[in-house]
């Protein structure tokens, strides 16, 4: 049986919904999480007929009307709206090219190497790193190049002494690889990272189970704690990489003369500069 996808995710959103935030009072006893049915196909303007039909996959074709009224009775943001339509539209199916590792333009390695006073890295569409600058992997083990972000940030013990927020963390890495993957359930590289993780992480599965969706953000705060020259507090900002499917480009700066830019000098000269910039994960 095919999978229902567009019915998972309605019914993992409509449970995260609290009738109170949408105006609906409730007067007694409920046995369910979130919205009932009945209620989310009220503020949708639709009948509770066909939205249980939507919800249990018997209806595959809804259209961009319906979507966007759900969406909105659901309060999904632009991401988490793109999502729904994605899941109920997806592109046409192709035979699978055998699996090959992402590369990194010689030119962006480049970039990279020139930037040897600002920490960068490459990451791809399943949150590998595939490539970073020397001052990066000084700055964390996390940013080495062969990495998965998100497997370390939910498995790896050292890790936890480096994210000041490990479950935010956690949770915004989860969204961003439920996005990227959308509705191809068929990636084998998906089902093996998600697999892993679900076997031998419960925050990983709770997070997943949210069906929580983010595009990757532009930028926002890193803060560290860095075991040679103590807490940093870093700017970062993300860049698509054009032309290179869902890479992205991560680049950290810190506040001209503030504490952590004399301490990101400091760690840039006990980096060691011979170290190559580029490894294909």
């Amino acid at each position: 049986m095919a999978q229902n996808l567009v019915g998972e995710y309605l019914r993992a959103r409509r449970e995260q919904v609290r009738p109170a935030d949408v105006g609906i009072t409730v007067t007694s006893s409920r046995r369910v999480a979130g919205l009932r049915r009945d209620e989310l196909a009220m503020l949708a303007g639709i009948s509770t007929e066909y939205y249980t039909r939507l919800e249990q996959g018997r209806d595959r074709h809804p259209s961009a009307q319906v979507l966007d009224a759900v969406a909105r009775a659901l309060g999904l943001d632009t991401a988490s709206a793109a999502h729904l339509h994605d899941l109920a539209d997806p592109a046409p199916r192709r035979r699978r090219a055998p699996r090959r590792s992402e590369r990194v333009r010689p030119s962006v390695a480049q970039l990279l190497a020139a930037w040897d006073r600002t920490p960068a890295f490459v990451q791809g569409r399943h949150l590998d790193v595939l490539a970073a600058n020397p001052l990066a992997v000084a700055l964390s083990p996390l940013f080495r190049p062969g990495t998965n972000l998100l497997r370390a940030v939910l498995l790896d013990p050292s890790a936890s002494g480096l994210e000041h927020d490990r479950e935010a963390t956690a949770a915004e890495l989860v969204a961003v690889l439920r996005r990227a993957a959308g509705p191809d359930v068929d990636d084998p590289r998906l089902a093996e990272l998600v697999g892993e993780l679900s076997v031998r992480s419960d925050l990983f599965r709770r997070l997943w189970a949210r069906h929580d969706v983010r595009r990757h953000p532009g930028g926002g705060v890193y803060r560290v704690q860095h075991p040679q020259v103590g807490d940093l507090e870093l700017r970062y900002d993300k860049f698509s990489v054009a032309d290179a499917g869902d890479q992205v480009l991560v680049v950290y700066q810190a506040e001209p003369g503030s504490r952590s830019a004399e301490a990101l000098a400091l760690l840039s000269s006990l980096s060691d500069a011979t170290a190559p910039a580029v490894r294909t994960a």
